[in-house]
C-alpha cells in the first residue's frame, strides 16, 4: 500500500509572504487523515511548520503518520525551507514519540494554569509597582537582547532571532508602557528592585511574555514572587487562566512553574532539513 499526500486546497498566500496548504493523507487514493503545512511568518520563508496531523483510528499504528510527516518534509524542502517546526499538544504522547523518532528536537513548551477568584499574596517584604518611562528604554533593550540570545543559543540564526524579537515588540508593545491590556511591573523587595514582569491580558488568557529576576538577586525566591504577582494581576484583570512559554533546557524555570501548578499544553519541536 502507498501513503501519499493529496492537496485539498490551492496554495494559500498571505500579504506578509507566508504560505500554507492542507492535504489529505491517502492510502492507495483512500483518504485516511489530514495534515497542514505552512511557513512561519515571524521566522521568514525558510522555516516551515507541520500541524494538524490526523490519522483515522482504524488506520493508526500502521506507519501512516510517519510517511505523512516525511512527505510534508519533502514539500517543505521544495518550498526552499531549511527548518521545520512541529507543535504537539501536551496530551498527545503518541505524536510526541513520533516527532522524536523522526529527529525533531524539543525546543520549548507552553504551559498553563487555571486560576480561582482569589489572588495570591506576595511574600513579606515584596511589593510591585508599574515600570517607569526612565526604566522602560533600558528594559526593552535588555529584553530584546536576552530573547534573541536565547534563540541563538538554541540554533536559530542571529538575523532570524533579532527579527523575531523586534516583531514581538512591534506586535505586543506598539504603544510602549501605554499599550492596552499590557502590564509591565517592577518587583521590589524591601525597597530594592529585584525583577520585572511583562504580562498581557489577552481575551482568552493572561500571558506571561517575560519574567526575570535580576542576576544579583536570583536564588532568593523572587522568581516565585514574580509568578505570584502575575497570577494576582491576571485575577485582577478578570482572567481565570494564565499561560507562558519556557525553553526546554531551562530546568529551574520548569521546576518553578510545575511547583506552582502549571501544566504543559503544547510541546514545540524543530528539525533541520538537510
Amino acid at each position: 500500500m502507498t501513503t501519499t499526500l493529496r492537496p485539498t486546497e490551492p496554495l494559500q498566500r498571505t500579504a506578509d509572504g507566508a504560505q500554507s496548504r492542507r492535504y489529505q493523507v491517502c492510502v492507495n487514493s483512500r483518504p485516511v487523515g489530514g495534515i497542514r503545512l505552512s511557513t512561519v511568518p515571524e521566522s521568514g520563508p525558510n522555516v516551515a511548520r507541520v500541524s494538524d496531523l490526523r490519522i483515522e483510528e482504524s488506520d493508526r499504528r500502521r506507519g501512516r503518520g510517519t510517511v505523512a510527516a516525511l512527505a510534508a518534509e519533502e514539500i517543505a524542502r521544495s518550498w526552499g525551507c531549511k527548518r521545520i517546526e512541529a507543535p504537539v499538544p501536551g496530551d498527545a504522547e503518541t505524536a510526541l514519540r513520533l516527532a522524536t523518532a523522526l529527529g525533531y528536537v524539543l525546543r520549548s513548551r507552553n504551559m498553563a494554569k487555571r486560576l480561582d477568584a482569589t489572588p495570591p499574596e506576595l511574600p513579606a517584604g515584596s511589593t510591585a509597582r508599574p515600570m517607569t518611562e526612565a526604566e522602560y528604554g533600558p528594559w526593552t533593550a535588555h529584553e530584546r537582547e536576552h530573547f534573541a540570545r536565547s534563540m541563538i543559543e538554541r540554533g536559530v540564526p542571529a538575523e532570524e532571532a533579532y527579527t523575531r524579537a523586534d516583531a514581538g515588540h512591534a506586535r505586543f508593545l506598539p504603544d510602549g508602557l501605554a499599550t492596552e491590556n499590557t502590564l509591565i511591573s517592577v518587583l521590589e523587595h524591601e525597597g530594592t528592585p529585584v525583577g520585572t514582569l511583562w504580562l498581557g491580558l489577552w481575551p482568552e488568557t493572561a500571558y506571561v511574555l517575560d519574567v526575570e529576576a535580576d542576576d544579583a538577586y536570583r536564588g532568593r525566591g523572587h522568581g516565585r514572587a514574580l509568578m505570584l504577582l502575575a497570577e494576582a494581576q491576571a485575577v485582577a484583570g478578570g482572567k481565570d487562566r494564565i499561560t507562558l512559554h519556557v525553553f526546554a533546557d531551562n530546568a529551574p524555570a520548569e521546576r518553578l512553574y510545575e511547583s506552582l501548578g502549571y501544566e504543559t499544553i503544547q510541546y514545540n519541536l524543530a528539525k533541520e532539513l538537510l
